[in-house]
């Protein structure tokens, strides 16, 4: 089969792979209908070469229709049009019965001292082949895969693979009160779902972004976005009499605008040879951490900030005072994706489409394409804000 695949820093490739095939009874195997480019897909591509091999088939954002399933397999059929979540997890440890399906223990990463497996995510999180290609494998399909119905769209589910759930996850744990103000910083796909929620559940939401045209898909839908030009804590604290918002989602994460030394130093890591830059990563690693401490400066006193944004860095300098002093909380983690599938299935297939599950794909292109897209969005040109592959 044809999928996209890791061949080495900024360098991706649509390459001839082996089929996936059952390899446990618990398995099933599906044809891709539509899978997404993510924001994380984009640290692999720039960042996490040291933990790829040559030839790693990527993507975690999938869709598609079951072609076959093993032996063990009795909720799920062939047939049935699934989405996938981006975690593995069995659904019925200690963590999953207790919501935590990325810390699953039946598949946490014990070698890395990791969490959960990921699709196309690195052999820290189990190097299992993603989604960006003409099929994928299914590990524990019966409570991974998502059986949904065939009257709608593939873009009305698409994004509960991920950045949906990961956008309400971020939201939730950011604890804003009953019409309170959430603010989110970055209107990226998951910033933008973040926005929404937050105004579907009554907050009023201020967010930042530097880029036109996310914040004017931001404003459609009854935000207050701001450039990141100027004092943003400032502006942000403006807008709340002085307080900051009372929950603050970090839609950003480690690549944020600014500090180019430290990008400079990101890059020198991942030209390393694998086995320095895999231990100067988990060392002395650091992370561009201007919307971090954006979100510490501007969220109001005993407030929450909510981590949606990925961060890797193990020597990342952490203002413990101003935290102490503010008595901020903080929330973090990758989205338990199970979790929250039941609360926003609803929601997806709703006729009003009230979190605009329609209104957020800017790009859909065939998988050849998926090289020129990765690029494209990484550097945010031509309008872009999510790219579906349909393979």
């Amino acid at each position: 089969m044809r999928a996209l695949t890791w061949q080495g820093m900024e360098k991706v490739s649509v390459e001839e792979v082996p089929d996936p095939r059952i390899v446990q009874p618990t398995d099933a195997v599906i044809r891709v209908t539509s899978a997404a480019i993510c924001g994380s897909d984009i640290h692999l591509y720039d960042l996490f070469g040291p933990f790829l091999n040559k030839g790693d088939v990527l993507g975690h954002e999938t869709m598609g229709v079951v072609e076959e399933v093993g032996a063990g397999v009795t909720r799920v059929k062939v047939g049935d049009r699934v989405v996938i979540p981006f975690v593995i997890a069995c659904g019925d440890c200690f963590m999953c019965r207790r919501g935590l399906h990325t810390q699953c223990e039946t598949t946490q990463q014990h070698e890395h001292g990791t969490g959960a497996a990921l699709y196309g995510y690195t052999e820290l999180y189990g190097e299992v082949p993603g989604g960006q290609a003409e099929r994928m494998r299914v590990p524990l399909a019966d409570f991974n895969a998502t059986v949904i119905g065939t009257d709608l769209p593939d873009l009305r589910y698409l994004f509960l693979s991920d950045i949906l759930p990961t956008a309400w996850q971020g939201v939730q744990y950011a604890e804003v009160p009953e019409g309170g103000t959430l603010g989110v910083l970055g209107l990226g796909p998951v910033g933008q779902f973040a926005a929404r929620i937050g105004k579907h559940l009554g907050y009023r939401v201020v967010a930042t972004d530097p880029v036109p045209e996310r914040r004017a898909l931001a404003e459609k839908w009854g935000v207050e976005a701001f450039d990141i030009d100027g004092d943003v804590v400032a502006r942000l604290k403006d807008a709340t009499d002085g307080r900051g918002p009372d929950g603050i989602v970090d839609a950003v994460g480690m690549e944020s605008h600014g500090q180019g030394a430290v990008g400079l130093a990101q890059k020198a890591v991942g030209l390393l040879p694998d086995a320095l830059a895999q231990k100067a990563m988990t060392t002395v690693g650091v992370d561009k951490l201007v919307a971090l401490h954006t979100a510490f400066d501007a969220v109001r006193r005993g407030g929450t900030v909510s981590l949606s944004g990925v961060y890797v860095g193990t020597a990342d300098p952490t203002p413990l005072m101003t935290l102490f002093d503010k008595q901020v909380s903080i929330r973090m983690g990758q989205c338990n994706v199970q979790r929250w599938r039941d609360e926003l299935l609803p929601l997806v297939e709703d006729p009003a489409d009230p979190l605009g599950t329609m209104d957020l794909t800017t790009h859909e292109v065939g998988l050849d394409a998926a090289p020129d897209m990765y690029r494209i969005f990484r550097d945010k040109e031509d309008g872009c804000i999510k790219v579906v592959l349909h393979p």
